[in-house]
């Protein structure tokens, strides 16, 4: 039976007392070191958990091959690199990821590793991914070498400034996972026996299509894009009054990017019980976009997630509903929160403060403490925390961090 427990409760012990330092763009005294040191929560509605939302079970479907292509990777690596690599599963590194393009990584990034190892790196990203989530993050990553060549930066920009790290050893019963981190993509990706996490996830790009340059014709994000804005063409005056929060949007207006692990965001917009059938399909393949960037079984699994609390679920809206506006989305219920949002220009040489379509940021999250696995590696941690050969001491405080 489901039911709400307060963030205090929760959170009874700090999960670190010092700030990690942050140069490069956050200071470790900063929002960056201020959001590590608070324990993990988890994005909530309004400060309580919702608990049995999420369960330790087998699923059938197997991570044997994302757990050979880690092994893969860290043996490709040096003894110096994989000492940068490696995290303890538990450890806050989960936590220290920035979509932003100046902050200091952790890890191995694929530009120091020789043409073998960077395949092998970018093969664990196939391996986790779709077909689809994999050519997008490859895309987002070749758009980073686009905006290199627009500002003539190759020192903050570039296809390859991404970062992996890998929490825990991989095992088939031991509960581990990787990040990938860099400019405006970010990739978390729990796993435990067969079950598989993958939020948050961050993804956007500036500019969104390269006009020229050695990726030209290169884009993201159209269909994220298009399929939101027909949706909102699909709805009667009486939906569009209830989804519409705000008629102009701001510069920024994703509430859970970086260092916001335990944002509250209240639930906001058109109730899916007030769509009609066709519209209820709609906006569950708009959620599908973003789900199946995973693995195609592991998606599967969680769009039946997804679907059993759609009756749950929320879409809101700010900006102009036309074929050219700019427009932020949110989609929310108690098991998925995703953001959209047209932002203002940051490397381009623009109007900063005026949104544009040629510069997106999405963010997907797993809600009410489930964000990077947390509260199925809290369930592991206490079913074994009795039992020698796991080594689990002390599972309240290590799940918190």
């Amino acid at each position: 039976m489901r039911k709400k427990i307060t963030a205090l409760a929760l959170a009874t012990a700090v999960a670190g007392a010092a700030a990690l330092a942050q140069p490069g763009g956050f200071g470790g005294f900063g929002r960056g070191g201020q959001a590590l040191s608070q324990p993990f929560v988890g994005l909530t509605a309004d400060g309580g958990i919702e608990t049995g939302l999420f369960e330790l079970e087998p699923t059938g479907v197997g991570t044997a091959d994302v757990r050979a292509a880690a092994e893969r990777f860290l043996a490709s690596l040096s003894d110096e690199q994989r000492a940068r690599t490696l995290f303890p599963v538990d450890d806050t590194e989960w936590r220290n990821w920035a979509n932003v393009h100046r902050f200091e990584r952790q890890g191995v990034s694929a530009l120091e590793l020789n043409e073998a190892q960077r395949e092998l790196a970018y093969g664990l990203i196939r391996a986790g991914l779709s077909e689809r989530g994999y050519e997008t993050s490859r895309d987002i990553m070749r758009l980073n070498h686009t905006i290199a060549e627009i500002v003539g930066n190759f020192d903050e920009y570039g296809e390859h400034l991404y970062f992996f790290t890998v929490m825990g050893e991989p095992s088939a019963d031991e509960p581990w996972g990787w990040q990938l981190d860099g400019h405006h993509l970010v990739i978390n990706y729990f796993v435990v026996g067969d079950q598989v996490v993958m939020t948050p996830v961050f993804m956007g790009s500036e500019p969104v299509t390269a006009d020229g340059g050695k990726y030209a014709g290169t884009t993201i994000m159209q269909p994220e894009q298009d399929e939101a804005f027909a949706f909102m063409q699909s709805l009667s005056s009486e939906q569009r009054e209830d989804a519409i929060l705000a008629a102009e949007k701001a510069r920024g207006e994703n509430e859970a990017e970086m260092m916001s692990d335990n944002v509250e965001v209240a639930y906001a917009g058109l109730p899916a019980t007030r769509l009609d059938p066709s519209q209820r399909e709609a906006l569950v393949d708009l959620m599908g976009l973003y789900v199946g960037n995973m693995d195609d079984g592991h998606a599967a699994l969680r769009m039946d997630e997804v679907m059993a609390h759609l009756d749950r679920t929320y879409f809101a809206w700010k900006g102009r509903v036309e074929s050219d506006g700019v427009f932020y989305y949110r989609i929310h219920s108690p098991v998925i929160y995703i953001e959209f949002d047209h932002q203002g220009p940051v490397a381009m040489d623009l109007p900063r403060g005026v949104p544009t379509r040629n510069h997106i940021h999405s963010v997907v999250r797993t809600p009410n403490g489930n964000d990077y696995g947390k509260d199925l590696l809290r369930q592991h941690l206490e079913a074994f925390a009795n039992d020698p050969s796991h080594g689990h001491a002390d599972a309240a405080a290590l799940a918190s961090r």
